[in-house]
């Protein structure tokens, strides 16, 4: 039996434990459940064992004879989609908190985990225990810095909730994928996006900071894959930066922590479905990974749009540069910007010559 009793409807934001002190941690929540000690098993920067994982999520590893299964991780299929009807206050059209409301509405699950935005700061994440389809509306949007999303996996389970959907990033669907067998859920859907590195609440408005005079009225960030970021204002303005003007050179050099810096798992492979944007080409990237991630693009029916995936440039020399910016910089941050008057000139040619579709997405 469920008990809803005492759980305001239809969110609930229990409170969870202090994080154990842990160096190099993004704070997926295991430390903060009552066996902090599965961190040694749970976490993709300790022992990570992802053939044996995906070969239990999805019925096999990687296929190294389809070259893009070694960027991206087992798949079904890779398809450009948008909703028909896109979700306002959406991070694109809302593919993903519409997955999780028809999930909702069917019985499919008994809750959804994922974030909402933080009441003191809307940038912040706050992990909730979604349990009727109209709350996901509060969750719609893009959060950035550390969210102990799987220190809810415990007041679920104590709910007698059984039947569950989690919505997350690769480190923390890498340590729920580690630890559940033995969670006992008797079903569990995983919708997961990529993640273009992390860093700190904090330290993302420092570089909200660096990027417009009135940060406090930006309501909406996005990179996209035409190599620009799109700002939006409370005003309705909209802002378009290119890559190559984004004040990087500024930040500083431990915006992204190491492990983000090492993380190997850029696409969220063992999610039954991810949902991003590098290969989307204006719209959504999708890919389906396996059986239940077919069952939850099939929740959608008719309302989501699908088109094939385009691929075109080469990502030789972008990759090539990356690394030696890398190398020169020691692991952190660019060392140095590029020349004023270079960077209109190389943001024009990128979005015409560089990698687009999925030749973006392999590079990046």
């Amino acid at each position: 039996m469920v008990d809803r009793s005492d759980i305001p409807s239809p969110i609930w934001a229990p409170p969870v434990r202090a994080a154990a002190p842990r160096d190099l941690c993004t704070d997926c929540g295991i430390s903060r459940t009552s066996d902090p000690k599965q961190c040694g098993k749970a976490c993709q920067f300790i022992k990570p064992d992802y053939p044996s994982l995906e070969a239990r999520v999805h019925g096999r590893v990687r296929d190294a004879a389809k070259p893009d299964e070694i960027f991206f991780g087992p798949f079904r299929r890779m398809v450009r989609a948008s909703l028909r009807q896109p979700r306002d206050g959406a991070q694109w059209t809302g593919i993903a908190t519409r997955i999780a409301e028809r999930l909702l509405e069917t019985g499919a699950v008994d809750a959804v985990l994922t974030m909402a935005p933080d009441p003191q700061d809307r940038w912040k994440p706050m992990p909730v225990v979604v349990t009727s389809a109209d709350g996901m509306s509060q969750c719609r949007g893009m959060r950035m810095g550390y969210a102990p999303l799987l220190a809810l996996l415990e007041p679920a389970r104590a709910r007698g909730f059984k039947r569950l959907a989690v919505i997350g990033i690769p480190c923390q669907v890498y340590a729920l994928r580690s630890l559940e067998a033995k969670l006992g859920f008797e079903r569990l859907y995983v919708v997961g996006t990529p993640c273009s590195d992390n860093t700190t609440t904090a330290s993302f408005h420092t570089f909200l900071d660096l990027l417009s005079d009135d940060p406090d009225t930006i309501t909406y960030l996005e990179f996209r894959a035409d190599y620009h970021v799109e700002l939006r204002f409370s005003d309705g303005r909209v802002q378009e930066i290119p890559f190559l003007q984004l004040p990087i050179s500024k930040l500083p050099p431990d915006f992204f922590p190491m492990t983000c810096r090492t993380c190997v798992d850029y696409t969220n492979v063992l999610a039954d479905i991810t949902i991003g944007y590098m290969a989307g080409r204006g719209e959504q990237w999708l890919l389906v990974r396996n059986e239940r991630g077919e069952e939850l693009l099939d929740l959608l029916g008719d309302e989501v749009r699908t088109a094939t995936l385009d691929s075109a440039g080469n990502r030789a020399g972008p990759v090539k540069g990356f690394l030696k910016n890398v190398e020169l910089a020691a692991g952190g941050l660019p060392l140095r910007s590029m020349p004023n008057w270079l960077r209109p000139i190389v943001g024009w040619l990128m979005p015409k010559i560089g990698p687009r579709g999925l030749e973006f997405a392999r590079a990046r």
